[in-house]
C-alpha cells in the first residue's frame, strides 16, 4: 500500500507531516475531527500546498534531487549561497537513527494508559514523584491539562512500541 504524505498546517502555523492512504482518506479522518495538531493540539487543520514529484522520461531522480538542482542553478544564477543537501541514502539513514531515538525514549516512559491526565496533573501538583509517563487522555482531557500549565505531546502509534506487531 502506498502512502500520500501531506503537509498540514494547523490554525497558530505550526506545520507537520500526515500520512494518508489516500486524499479522500485526509478529507473523511477531517470531516470526523479526527486530526490535530501534534504541538497545539488544534483541530482546525489545513493542507499546504505541496509541489508534486514530476516523472520526466526514464530519469531516476528523486522530487528532492530535482528541487535541489532547480534550486542550486537558481542560487549559482543569483550569486546565493547553498547548501548541498545530504544523498537520499544518507537522509534515509538519518531519518532511521532519528526515529530509532524517539521511539527509545517512548520505550523509557510508564504507560499509565487511561489515567494519564490524572498522573499528570499529580506530578504536576507535587503529589507524586516526576517521572516519564504516556498514556492516553480525551481532548477535553489534553485542554484541561493546558489549562493547568501541563505541556503534552501526542505520541502516533507508530511510535509506540506496545502497539507495533
Amino acid at each position: 500500500m502506498t502512502l500520500k504524505v501531506f503537509d498540514l498546517q494547523c490554525e497558530l502555523g505550526h506545520v507537520f507531516e500526515g500520512w494518508f492512504g489516500s486524499q479522500d482518506g485526509f478529507e473523511s479522518q477531517k470531516e470526523r475531527g479526527l486530526l490535530s495538531c501534534p504541538v497545539c493540539n488544534s483541530a482546525n487543520v489545513n493542507k499546504k500546498l505541496t509541489a508534486a514529484r514530476i516523472n520526466r522520461g526514464r530519469s531516476q531522480e528523486t522530487g528532492l534531487e530535482q528541487a535541489a538542482k532547480l534550486a542550486g542553478a537558481s542560487a549559482a544564477a543569483s550569486g546565493e549561497q547553498v547548501l548541498a543537501a545530504p544523498a537520499m541514502e544518507q537522509l534515509a539513514k538519518l531519518q532511521a537513527q532519528v526515529m530509532q531515538q524517539v521511539r527509545e525514549i517512548v520505550r523509557n516512559t510508564e504507560n499509565v494508559g487511561t489515567r494519564f491526565a490524572e498522573e499528570a496533573l499529580r506530578m504536576h501538583h507535587g503529589e507524586t514523584q516526576e517521572r516519564p509517563i504516556r498514556g492516553t487522555a480525551t481532548q477535553e482531557e489534553r485542554a484541561a491539562l493546558a489549562e493547568e500549565g501541563v505541556t503534552v505531546l501526542p505520541v502516533p502509534d507508530y511510535l509506540d512500541d506496545d502497539r507495533m506487531q
